[in-house]
């Protein structure tokens, strides 16, 4: 249950101002549609997390435990830099698909968005570390959730309301201190 809280903790916080929620604005100022955006987000989410969580429990399959503690450890630092940068929308992103109606259009660029996006690379990071990719899976997908739907139903109202830069502020230090913590290896008692 640990793991599962702190994915969901983790990916929530670091999902704010990413590029995915400004997505989620995009489309929700759009279409007007929130229930099939938000079964959209859900769906990609799902199935890139899941692939995210399949990669990070292989990883732990191949790579020697103090090697993997290295790799994540910097990879967790590298994640808490990243976070720091702001993310910015591609004009694109928003404008095909106008054929696939508002459900298929939030699958694919939500899906293809999240590629290789820091919660995608967070998700496997996360899977590897704990070694329970379905509750690492099933938490980062509640994160995902926790930050774009109130940007769905809200829109840009949200937006103005919050300070972006405290919040990617906090993701940053929480990544910084897992990298630290398991640098010095020190994470196996925070369950993940």
């Amino acid at each position: 249950m640990q793991t599962l809280l702190i994915s969901t903790g983790i990916v929530a916080l670091a999902e704010i101002g990413d590029k995915t929620q400004l997505l989620a604005f995009i489309l929700a100022t759009r279409f007007k549609k929130p229930l099939p955006i938000v079964l959209g987000i859900f769906c990609a989410t799902v199935v890139n997390h899941a692939l995210a969580g399949a990669v990070g429990a292989w990883i732990t399959a191949v790579i020697s435990p103090e090697a993997l503690r290295w790799i994540l450890g910097l990879s967790f630092v590298a994640m808490a830099i990243w976070i720091m940068i702001p993310d910015k929308i591609e004009a694109g992103e928003s404008e095909w698909g106008k054929k696939l109606g508002v459900f298929g259009v939030t699958l694919i660029t939500f899906f293809l968005a999240e590629m290789g996006d820091k919660t995608q690379l967070a998700t496997v990071a996360l899977a590897a570390k704990s070694g329970l990719p379905v509750q690492v899976v099933i938490g980062t997908t509640l994160g995902m959730l926790i930050a774009d739907v109130p940007a769905v139903l809200l829109g840009k109202q949200l937006g103005q309301r919050i300070s972006m830069k405290l919040v990617h502020s906090i993701a940053a230090l929480v990544f910084l201190l897992l990298g630290l913590a398991t640098l010095c290896d020190l994470g196996s008692g925070l369950g993940i």
